[in-house]
């Protein structure tokens, strides 16, 4: 199996879904709850089946069949609840992401790992420091998910077909992500010459604020986060070099030196190709060293599982 993602649940198996439909590659859904996964491996063969795509899904709960994955995909852990924000998550899912990264690291060294389990930039780091995996090679995928809701609202405001907005979203995958309005635009024209302050503004806060909504009517969200990796995988897999905001590990991009945070990368075969480094007026770059202040206290409360 070349792609294998762990967690079955709503959207691991969206995940699943995105990439048997997309063609990409046969997948591995594992889960440590027995039948879960064998399940979901058999609805999604079945639909699968009917259009006419060779792709196969397989179940397992045994971590030794993902030893010939070259990506894994970390979706194992607590969903986020309606009034929660994805920090409430930290120290549950901190030690189910420490147990599998070192699992991953024991079964499949080689591969690529995208973590998805929130909170999603302390996951990547400690999944990165956990695995032992090169840091080219653990990615976390917030900012495409950020950014499909951010081009969702620029849409709505300008209507103008969504194949032409070209945006971007950094910073924490959170409450203090980063919208990069004044980077937005519309077939290469900025958005402020479609819309005004004040819908910039609305635009900028309705993205920070979606996910809650979402999961306040819904309980979770599931079709935009499989789509996202969906597409990070691809890149991978055809090694396309495409643009992908992404949490990555950061050596001194932004001026910030150890802690994985949302920025724009070059995503290709290898993983992280390259990391490109905005040059931030002192507003945005405020708000994003408020995410990665915030990151930072997170990853100390869960250290001691590093030792």
């Amino acid at each position: 199996m070349a792609i294998t993602v762990i967690g079955s649940g709503r959207v691991g198996a969206s995940i699943a879904l995105n990439c048997a439909v997309n063609d990409l590659d046969d997948i591995l859904l594992l889960d440590v709850i027995q039948g879960l996964p064998q399940g979901e491996a058999m609805d999604i063969n079945h639909q699968l089946s009917e259009m006419g795509i060779d792709r196969l899904v397989r179940g397992s709960s045994n971590y030794a069949d993902i030893g010939k994955s070259d990506i894994i995909v970390l979706v194992a852990g607590l969903g986020r609840k309606p009034g929660m924000t994805r920090m409430d998550l930290l120290n549950t899912n901190a030690a189910i992401v420490n147990d599998v990264s070192k699992k991953i690291a024991s079964h499949a060294k080689d591969s690529t790992l995208i973590v998805v389990t929130n909170p999603l930039d302390p996951m990547t780091y400690l999944a990165l420091k956990a695995s032992g995996l090169p840091n080219s090679r653990v990615i976390g995928m917030g900012g495409l998910l950020d950014l499909s809701r951010f081009k969702s609202f620029v849409h709505s405001s300008v209507g103008i077909s969504r194949s032409s907005i070209q945006a971007i979203v950094i910073g924490e995958h959170g409450e203090n992500m980063l919208p990069l309005v004044r980077f937005c635009s519309i077939g290469g024209i900025p958005l402020e010459q479609f819309v005004d302050r004040s819908t910039q503004s609305s635009i900028f806060e309705k993205t920070r604020s979606v996910a809650a909504e979402v999961i306040s009517l819904k309980g979770a969200t599931i079709h935009a986060p499989g789509n996202a990796v969906a597409k990070m995988i691809e890149a991978i897999i055809k090694n396309k070099n495409s643009l992908i905001p992404v949490s990555a590990f950061l050596e001194g991009e932004y001026g910030v030196k150890d802690v994985c945070i949302g920025v724009p990368a070059v995503i290709g075969r290898n993983g992280i190709q390259k990391i490109i480094d905005l040059p931030l007026n002192p507003a945005e770059q405020e708000l994003f060293l408020k995410g990665v202040r915030n990151v930072q206290e997170a990853i100390r409360s869960v250290r001691p599982l590093m030792a």
